[in-house]
């Protein structure tokens, strides 16, 4: 929504104020602080422009308004005023921020010309290496916005000559890369239709009778629509947060201040911690998952039939984990209210002012259905993972549940496309000239010196990865950074290939919740102004101990079983 902004232009005229309008602001009534019902509308946050009363001296009582009426303009003379004219503000940076621009091409710069190159990389190679530091430097000190640094990279690797035009666009083709761009427009069907909306209204009337009982509903919701909506950050703005919002606005807790502990602090931190074990235990319940899988395929890890795979050794330990969060953050984190008697009966209410299941939702159910069945029986009939996705975008825009405007109106989607295919593109590029199986080795040997065993090496190059993303804002950012050469690592240190792969990946969705820049959700649940930051720092260290040790306790055990090592 946009808001608009008052200026006066001159100071030689002024209306009277007779003429001014003046809206009456409309008292809020207790209805408005339940549960939307408006199915296919959301709640948009607005920027509210200030309101400058000493320049426009509003009336007391409201003129009658007349649009065939002209203003009338009464002429003042022009006094002279004692008061020193206002300053003018200060002018907006435009372009790059400068240090974190210079920083970010100075580690290049000193990688190309001032460190040794190693005998056994090619002149080509250290360069291209130089110019993939600098791009990652910038997507962790933003200098500019994700798309515009990486294709500033993409441009000096092709002025350079250190990258030819098609090698640097090879990428841009990338099946994986497509098949995470139509996942945004699904989310948006979603959304869209109001389905998800449906699908966690449904959970909250069964099991809101309590706090602990709500927070499991949501949970238990987000899990089941997340392998159909690929987007953890569309799920959290677009169906839970609002739900939160309402709920909590409805028992008294609000944002900004102590009332929040009341119940909406607890139902974001449940949800915030909860959505990483959602979208690791699916492979399309998240963009990242996909470049995982892609990114060990070009480093030789084949993982066969990978949505089941995917599915198999995940579902011990995000079952247990997400069965486990919510009773873990009523106890270290409780909230203040403990029943919520009058949440099943506003989800009630919701339903029934939103009828019966439309036609919108009953395609987008089953489109939804047919592609995670192409998804998982792919393999099997031949038809790959993008194909199934384009498939289903095709038959949402003939039936009208999604039309064009709705995809090039998803931002993020081609926003996306373009910085993702540059890092694949250039980390692809890397492994080709040799860079990565260099790293690699070099780690191996440093793993070796310490007489590690490969879980022991599995364990720390783990640990490492994890906490690594307290420097990033970006989890597949993260991934294109820093995937291709810890899986390369693991490999040297003789981890499995496919085990490393996977735990990789599932760690890729876990640390989504460690800050509240970690992750599009983060950003989301953070923004909602019911939790500290203090205690989102807090918080999400201890859930982040607590789900390695599951994930690397019980999920060692269950991968022993499925035979993965």
């Amino acid at each position: 929504m946009e808001s608009f902004a008052l200026h006066s232009l001159s100071t030689s005229t002024s209306f009277s104020r007779s003429s001014l309008l003046h809206h009456r602001p409309r008292p809020i009534s207790r209805s408005q602080l339940s549960l939307p019902l408006n199915p296919t509308s959301r709640s948009i946050p607005s920027f509210k422009s200030p309101i400058i009363s000493q320049a426009f001296p509003f009336p007391s009582k409201a003129s009658t308004f007349n649009p065939f009426s002209k203003p009338r303009v009464t002429h003042t003379p022009i006094q002279a005023s004692s008061s020193p004219p206002p300053s003018k503000p200060p002018p907006v940076l435009q372009g790059a921020k400068p240090v974190p621009f210079i920083i970010s091409i100075c580690i290049g710069l000193i990688v190309r010309f001032l460190v040794p190159k190693p005998v056994e990389v090619t002149p080509q190679a250290w360069q291209l290496l130089s110019i993939f530091l600098s791009t990652i430097a910038g997507l962790v000190l933003s200098p500019l916005p994700v798309g515009a640094w990486a294709f500033l990279g993409l441009t000096t690797s092709v002025v350079t000559k250190t990258l030819s035009f098609t090698a640097a666009f090879s990428a841009f083709t990338n099946e994986v890369i497509w098949l995470i761009v139509i996942s945004f427009f699904f989310a948006r069907g979603f959304v869209k239709t109001g389905l998800g909306d449906r699908i966690a209204t449904y959970f909250v009337k069964w099991m809101g009778k309590s706090t602990l009982g709500l927070s499991y509903g949501l949970t238990f919701s987000e899990m089941l629509i997340a392998p159909a909506m690929p987007s953890t950050t569309a799920r959290a703005g677009g169906v839970f947060l609002p739900i939160i919002k309402s709920l909590s606005l409805s028992a008294g807790s609000e944002p900004g201040n102590p009332s929040a502990k009341k119940l909406g602090a607890y139902l974001v931190q449940n949800q915030f911690q909860s959505a990483g074990n959602s979208s690791a235990l699916f492979l399309t319940a998240a963009a990242q998952n996909l470049l995982c899988i892609k990114l060990a395929e070009e480093l030789g890890v084949i993982v066969s039939n990978p949505w089941v795979t995917w599915f198999k050794a995940a579902s011990v330990p995000a079952l247990i984990c997400l069965l486990a969060t919510p009773l873990i953050l009523y106890k270290i984190y409780p909230p203040e209210i403990k029943d919520t008697p009058e949440a099943p009966a506003l989800a009630a209410k919701k339903l029934e002012s939103m009828g019966p299941v439309t036609q919108n939702e009953w395609i987008m159910i089953a489109t939804m259905l047919l592609a995670v069945s192409l998804w998982i029986f792919g393999d099997t009939i031949g038809i790959a993972s993008a194909v199934a996705a384009m498939i289903g975008l095709s038959i949402l825009l003939v039936l009208g549940v999604l039309d064009w405007n709705d995809c090039l109106n998803e931002k993020s989607a081609w926003d996306t496309l373009a910085w993702f295919a540059i890092l694949v593109g250039m980390a692809s590029q890397l492994t080709n000239l040799g860079i990565v199986s260099w790293m690699s080795d070099c780690v191996a040997n440093i793993l070796r010196s310490f007489s590690l065993s490969w879980p022991a090496a599995l364990a720390v190059l783990q640990a490492a990865y994890f906490f690594i993303h307290y420097l990033f804002a970006s989890q597949t950012g993260h991934v294109g950074a820093l995937y291709s050469a810890f899986l390369a690592m693991h490999r040297a240190a003789g981890v499995p290939g496919v085990l490393a792969a996977l735990a990789l990946g599932y760690n890729t969705n876990l640390f989504g919740a460690i800050t509240h820049y970690s992750s599009g959700q983060a950003a989301v649940y953070y923004g909602a102004g019911y939790v500290d930051l203090p205690d989102i720092f807090k918080t999400g260290f201890i859930m982040a101990v607590i789900n390695a040790v599951i994930w690397g306790g019980v999920g060692s055990v269950w991968w022993k079983f499925l035979g993965l090592y």
